[in-house]
């Protein structure tokens, strides 16, 4: 990036090729533009005028080893999940792994951010108006079948005075079911 300049620079790119292709000594030039000899000296020495990348030359994490880094990145990119969501699930195997070391492992390796799909994507929309008296049932299944189903809450958004919140139990799927279970995703009941 030539348009940027490190925090602490004191030369631009057009003082830095003045200083490459001048005839002067070291000390005419350090006085001249006001800088350290040993600055004009580096710069001189340089074939660029850009400046050099700060940090390790090799990113690598301090809190995860090699092999539990490609286990991250591998099951990023195969499952598509969240970043909650591979938390929690590598979290087990994986016990000092952190919310922020997994965001900078993702960021190094550049699967920070699930690609966009348009047809998963779709634009949020408001639930449809009903009468007082119904109910909308909003569930939703693991992205992998469980043993444990989900337990589903309920919520009453068109009753204006009190609106309770109840988390119900489905009762447990026979292993044979996994992929249409539970029954249905949503539903608006009458109470």
């Amino acid at each position: 990036m030539a348009g940027l300049l490190h925090g602490c620079a004191r030369t631009t790119p057009c003082v830095r090729a003045e200083l490459q292709a001048s005839q002067a000594s070291t000390r005419a030039l350090a006085a001249r533009y006001g800088l350290n000899p040993k600055t004009v000296a580096k710069w001189r020495a340089r074939s660029d005028t850009a400046d050099a990348p700060m940090g390790p030359h090799r990113p690598r994490s301090t809190v995860l080893t090699e092999a539990e880094e490609a286990v991250v990145v591998e099951f990023r990119r195969r499952t598509l999940l969240p970043l909650d969501d591979v938390l929690g699930c590598l979290r087990e195997s994986i016990p000092r792994l952190t919310r922020s070391a997994l965001h900078r492992c993702l960021e190094r390796h550049g699967i920070s951010r699930l690609p966009r799909d348009e047809e998963a994507s779709s634009k949020r929309k408001r639930f449809a108006e009903t009468r007082i008296g119904y109910v909308h049932i909003d569930s939703c299944a693991p992205p992998k079948a469980r043993s444990t189903c989900s337990s589903p809450s309920i919520a009453s958004p068109s009753s204006p005075r009190s609106s309770c919140t109840r988390r119900l139990r489905w009762p447990r799927a026979p292993p044979s079911c996994a992929g249409w279970w539970p029954p249905s995703p949503t539903a608006s009941i009458l109470c």
